[in-house]
């Protein structure tokens, strides 16, 4: 008899499920836009997959495989467009100043590496005339010193401005435990130009994923679920200014505890994007900047040759898996 796979979360049910990961988040309730930031506590593999027709960032093609790092200190996730890169000036100064970073040169600070992705919610509400004085570096330096293994859910952070089609998007986390040490976790910043819910308005794309009632446990009667219109409400869309290339954007980060080498960490970050697709209809649009990381802590050590290569697929669809949960969830906690 084939054995019925029950999944499982981890402890907090948040990406830091990863051990040595810290969120810290903060917001401007007035310009209603907001900054995450994770941190590791030592340089981490890493790799991007950017999908999105307006992607915005920095630091972005230093984790090419063909390149000289491939890992990072820290990553910033924040609202504010261009606006927001800012941030990671805080967040850089601040590692560098607490010893962080890559000693290229004893004479000099240490150079963290801190990748960074905006998106766009300029157009969302909130005071934006902000002059020559945006939020953005003070809310980056606030959200590192709040750096902590648990972190809220829905308006916050980098999410606090965020809009998931026509409702409030957010952020967003879900972790999975796949047993023997193996934790992989997501965060996500909600803000994509297509909608989470199916065409009731009601019930989440992501819910054959749920664990629990995480997203509120509202399961559909699937009969009555129409797939006859695959791009919702255009004028609607249109009059708010969000059918504007990189006026939306999810952004997520991956993590997982399993030692992968660069080029596993890019398919860990390649199969996680399914995620993104699972849980918001339209997506990777020409609208959209969609841009996701991935991590290897490299604290639990993988078979090597063909059996690595089937840990790494169930990892990237453990991945995918709780980026699908982490989108629905930051929509949930976001308006409740």
């Amino acid at each position: 008899m084939k054995q019925t796979f029950s999944p499982k979360t981890g402890n907090l049910n948040l990406i830091t499920d990863v051990g040595g990961l810290l969120v810290g988040q903060s917001e401007d309730p007035i310009a209603e836009t907001g900054v995450t930031v994770l941190t590791c506590p030592s340089l981490w593999t890493a790799a991007v997959d950017i999908r999105g027709g307006g992607p915005g960032g920095r630091e972005t093609t230093v984790l090419d495989p063909e390149n000289l790092v491939g890992g990072v200190h820290a990553i910033v996730l924040t609202g504010g467009s261009v606006f927001g890169l800012a941030a990671a000036d805080a967040v850089t100064v601040a590692l560098s100043q607490e010893g962080k970073g890559l000693n290229i040169n004893s004479c000099h600070n240490p150079v963290p590496i801190i990748p960074t992705a905006v998106l766009y919610d300029l157009a969302n509400g909130g005071k934006k005339d902000w002059g020559n004085t945006p939020p953005y570096y003070q809310l980056g330096k606030t959200a590192l010193q709040k750096a902590d293994i648990s972190f809220d859910l829905g308006r916050a952070g980098a999410g606090y401005g965020a809009l998931a089609g026509h409702v409030r998007g957010g952020i967003g986390s879900a972790s999975l435990d796949l047993g023997d040490g193996i934790i992989v976790g997501a965060l996500v910043a909600a803000n994509p130009v297509g909608s989470p819910y199916m065409d009731d308005n009601r019930h989440f794309w992501a819910w054959p994923f749920e664990i629990g009632q995480e997203f509120g446990g509202k399961k559909p009667d699937i009969r009555q679920v129409s797939y006859n219109d695959p791009f919702p409400d255009i004028e609607r869309l249109s009059e708010n200014f969000r059918l504007k290339g990189g006026a939306n954007t999810m952004l997520a980060v991956v993590a997982t505890t399993a030692e992968l080498d660069r080029n596993q960490t890019k398919r860990l970050a390649i199969m996680a994007q399914d995620g993104f697709a699972r849980a918001v209809r339209p997506v990777h649009t020409p609208f959209d900047g969609d841009t996701l990381f991935a991590l290897s802590s490299g604290a639990v050590s993988i078979a090597e040759g063909k059996i690595a290569n089937l840990e790494l697929a169930r990892i990237g669809s453990a991945a995918a898996d709780c980026v699908t949960r982490a989108i629905a969830r930051a929509v949930y906690y976001a308006n409740k």
